[in-house]
Formats: structure tokens, sequence, C-alpha cells
């Protein structure tokens, strides 16, 4: 009876597994597909079926899904002041199912809008979510909502906390800039940890809160973390990193073989912004190794569009995956038009690098899940002057990833960059301005005949006692359109002498580059709108404007396919 009973079992869960698998194709019956008349709308990258999206929330794995939540205004393209929790689900982090909103304003303590928070792993595989409420007053508070249905993988229904809001601006801050709750983590005294984004006048400040069960929080008296004249420290994020290993930590873990990074995302600067340092636990603060300075020497992410980034530990592969928002470049008017605004950059495994003074990014492993045809180059020489095409590929949808032979470095120019500012170089420069080493790299997003393009590249100079590279990305010419923000971006990073190549991975997708300098060491990312180099008529060239030759050791490209972004159910995608 025992053995009928047990076969009984597994023949259920085989039927569970099996209901699950059709309702996953199900939901994938409607596809979001680009529209003719939207040619910046992307393939592979996750927004929403229409209007606005900022900053991801919340995310997490539950029972075999991954979960991601994100600001959302569902009535219009643009910001509002009725903004939701927006939810959507996936197995692989790259196909998505769009659920209903997890979180709507319907309280006194939220009614004026929902805004960023976090979500936390309580013991027992229990999520709980913590989240900003504008209430009615139009002060902002902290508040919990825990799932209805813990049973449900996709966690459909959260329900809040009737002693919300569980948190209210302390003394010292300012209750219109009190937000933004990072994932908790749990102290050696059982204890579970929290902090919060603030502002004292022009002191942006990191609050943090202690509490035995979720509900009840203390604010600590001294502050996690500040920084002068910077006001409102937004979008918080704390987590551990080991420094020996590539692998990611549960955010709770602390012993002595661990860093931690503190995230700030800065308004004023709109860069998001990180601090490797030492969580002095008993002292509840964070020391940073470099304090900021409000310069290009401080470390960033991403270099380009990227801010307001949430991190979580995806203990289903133990790794760190990070979420960036990637606003727009055109005008309010576009997006209305358009009937979206805002997207999320692919997840990224985060890491500390070897030399302990930097993280490390790259695409999450997921995405190689979209490569369809592929096209490789080897050995090719770029003299001085030279364009490459990169053909056979779906330029406006690629994934390119080339390594660099360059050339002796003792030729390399000059340049000391104390005090010079790497993106005003690069504005200077440009890519058709030759140098020695460089520019070399990619022209994405071109025009057959180039009048539209936008170079990502490298530059290397010597410095005093070392060599250094200059990344750009060069919107200048992205398009003949003059309604957008063509801002350049640009960063320096030391090269290793004993390294004689140097590589670049762009992922390129209709409106969007996501570039990778030096294996994940430098990111910048940048938002383009051609008008020329739309769908087909976008083309990919590998090119060398520097006086010395470089030499393509290998470049693989691979035509990307599109993501599935289907709703649950039979409702129709945008």
């Amino acid at each position: 009876m025992m053995k009928i009973f047990a076969a009984l079992n597994l023949l259920g869960l085989f039927f569970s597994l099996l209901n699950r698998i059709e309702s996953f194709q199900h939901s994938m019956s409607s596809i979001n597909m680009v529209n003719q008349n939207q040619p910046y709308r992307t393939s592979y990258h996750f927004q929403p079926q229409q209007n606005w999206m900022n900053d991801p929330n919340g995310p997490m794995y539950y029972k075999g899904v991954y979960h991601l939540f994100y600001q959302h205004n569902p009535e219009a393209a643009t910001f509002g002041d009725r903004i939701v929790w927006g939810h959507s689900v996936s197995y692989d982090l790259i196909n998505w199912i769009h659920l209903n909103h997890a979180i709507e304003p319907s309280e006194p303590y939220d009614i004026n809008s929902c805004w960023s928070g976090s979500a936390t792993i309580l013991q027992g595989e229990k999520p709980a979510i913590l989240y900003t409420g504008i209430d009615e007053n139009k002060h902002q508070v902290q508040n919990f909502a825990l799932p209805k249905d813990l049973s449900d993988p996709f966690l459909r229904e959260w329900v809040k906390h009737p002693q919300n809001p569980v948190m209210t601006a302390p003394s010292g801050v300012e209750v219109d800039n009190f937000r933004d709750p990072s994932t908790a983590w749990k102290g050696g005294d059982g204890k579970w940890r929290v902090v919060i984004g603030a502002q004292n006048g022009d002191e942006g400040k990191v609050i943090l809160y202690q509490s035995d069960d979720f509900v009840n929080w203390t604010v600590h008296p001294n502050p996690f973390y500040a920084s002068d004249n910077t006001r409102v420290c937004e979008c918080p994020d704390f987590f551990p990193v080991s420094i020996n290993s590539t692998n990611g930590l549960d955010t709770s873990i602390q012993n002595a073989s661990v860093r931690h990074v503190l995230k700030i995302s800065y308004l004023s600067k709109q860069h998001d912004y990180y601090f490797l340092g030492k969580y002095v636990s008993d002292q509840e603060n964070f020391i940073p190794d470099i304090k900021f300075t409000g310069t290009s020497s401080d470390l960033r992410f991403d270099y380009g569009k990227f801010y307001a980034s949430k991190s979580f530990f995806d203990y289903a592969k133990n790794r760190r995956i990070l979420w960036g928002w990637v606003n727009e470049s055109d005008t309010s008017q576009d997006d209305i038009e358009k009937g979206w605004a805002g997207l999320q950059t692919i997840p990224r495994q985060v890491w500390l690098d070897k030399s302990g003074k930097q993280l490390i990014q790259w695409p999450i492993e997921e995405v190689e899940k979209l490569h369809d045809k592929q096209i490789t180059i080897t050995g090719e020489k770029l003299v001085s002057g030279s364009t490459l095409e990169v053909s056979g590929i779906t330029a406006s949808q690629v994934d390119v990833d080339v390594l660099f032979e360059i050339p002796e470095l003792e030729s390399a120019e000059w340049l000391d960059p104390s005090g010079v500012d790497p993106q005003l170089l690069c504005s200077q420069g440009h890519a058709s301005i030759s140098g020695t080493i460089g520019p070399f790299g990619l022209l994405a997003l071109a025009a057959k005949d180039l009048t539209e393009q936008t170079a990502v590249y490298f530059r290397i100079y010597k410095a005093p006692n070392r060599y250094i590279g200059l990344m750009c990305s060069d919107q200048s010419r992205s398009s003949l359109r003059q309604d957008l923000d063509k801002t350049i971006y640009g960063t320096f990073f030391d090269i290793d002498p004993n390294v004689k190549t140097i590589s670049l991975r762009s992922l390129i997708d209709h409106s969007i580059i996501e570039s990778f300098g030096e294996k994940g060491r430098v990111c910048i990312t940048s938002r383009v709108y051609p008008s020329l180099a739309i769908d087909k008529e976008a083309h990919l060239y590998v090119f060398n404007n520097g006086i010395k030759n470089v030499v393509i050791s290998k470049l693989n490209a691979w035509s990307m396919k599109q993501a599935l972004l289907g709703n649950e159910g039979n409702n129709s995608s945008a």
C-alpha cells in the first residue's frame, strides 16, 4: 500500500510539473513582437508591455522561479503620482511572464504611491517585501508586505501588514527624503538589519534599523554611512563579496573571507556609485576604503546610463546578480508617442576582482540561450584608418565579443591622468581623431555610409609608473535627429603591461548598447535612436583610427533571438 501511495505521489508531482510547463507555454502564446513602427523597442531586454518603468525592485529566487518587481506607472509613459510595483516572473532571467501588479496604493500609508524597496527571504523560506509608501501627507514611510499564498511559486498576491508603516523618518531625516529600504541581513545576535536612504540638508545619509521580528524596528542612533554635499542617498544596496571566489554570497554572510559593498544612487549625480570597505558590525557602520570625492575617480557600476540598481543572491546558482534601470535619451513627448519608457539592463553577475580594488560585472550566462547565427573573424589586421564590416548577422540585435592584440605599449602617447576628466577627454577626442594606440573598437548601429554610428572604443596611454586605457562610448553621431541626449561617456582603467590583448563585448539591442571592457572591469551603457540604422539597415563595424596597427585576435558575433515577454493567461502583449 505504501508503494502505491509513493507511486501516486510521484505521478502527482509529474502532472504538477507538466501543468507548470504548459502554463508557461500558454503564457508565451502572445509574444511581445517588435512593431515596424517601434524601431527602438528592444528584442531581448526586459521592459513592460507599455508605459513608464524605472527602478528594479525586490529581485529574488523562490521555488524555482525568478521574480522581478519594478517601479511602474500603469497610466502613462511618463513618471506619475500613482506608482505601483509591477511584477514579472521567469525561469531563466531572460524570458518573462508579466503578472498583475504586486503592490498598489490603497492605504493611508501608501495612497500616493508605492515607491522602491527590496525583498528578503525570511526563516522558513518566506519572502518579505519592505517598500516606501508616499502617505496621505506626502511623507515617505516604510511598509511591510507578505505573500498571500506561499505555495504559489509566482507569488501573485501580496498582503500589507496591519502594523504599517513599520518605519517613519527619525529625527535628523527629512520626511520627504527617507526611502528605498535594502534587502535585510541577519547579524550574529539574530536581529535583522536594513539600511534606508535619507537626507538632512545637503548631507546624504544611509540609516540603519534593527528588528527581532521584521515588524518592530529600532533606528540606530548613528548613520551607517554619510556623505557631505551629496543630498539624498537613494536605493542603497549592501552585500558581501568573497575575496577568493567569483561565487556570490547570501546577504547575511560575515566572516574573514569577505569584503562588503555599499552602493548608493546619488540623485544629484544621476549615477550609481559603490564603495568597497569594512562592515564594523559591533558599531553598526561601514568604513569605505576610499571616501567619495565626487570626481571621475569614484567607482561606478556603469559609466553610462545606469541608475537605481538592485542586486540579489541567486542561491540556485551561487551568484550575485545585478539589475540596473536605463532611462530614455529622447524627449518625454517621444515617450508618449512610443507609449513606453525605460529598460532594465541584461542581468549581470557581480564578483570581486582579484586585485580586491573593484568589482567585475558580466552578462549572465543565460543570455547565450538567445545566440543564433554566428560569425567569427580571426587574425585580421586593422591598419591605421581601416574599417571592417561584421556582415552576415542581424546588427540591430547582436552580441559581439572581440579580443584585440595591441602593439608595444612603449609607443603609447603620454598622459598624466591626474585631474583629467575621462568623459571630457572622450568628448574632445572623438573616435575619428587619431592617436598612437587607438582609437580602435566597434561602430554599432551604424548606417551603411557611417553617417550614423555609435563608436565604442579604446585609447591607450603611458602614464606615470603605469599604463592606462581610456574607454569611450561616443553617441555624438548616433542619429541624424537633433532632439536627443547624445552625451559622450568615458572612463580610465589600468592596463597590465604583461598582457598584450584587450577585450570588448557589446550587447546591442535596437536602442541600447551595453558594453563590457576588459572582461567586465569597465562597463558603459548607452541609449541611441538612429533614423537610418534601423532593423535590417543597421550595420556593425570594427575600426582602427590609431597610427599603430591592431589585430583582431578573435571576434565572435551572434545574431540574437527575441526573448519571450508575454502575459499570464490570454491577455495580449503590446
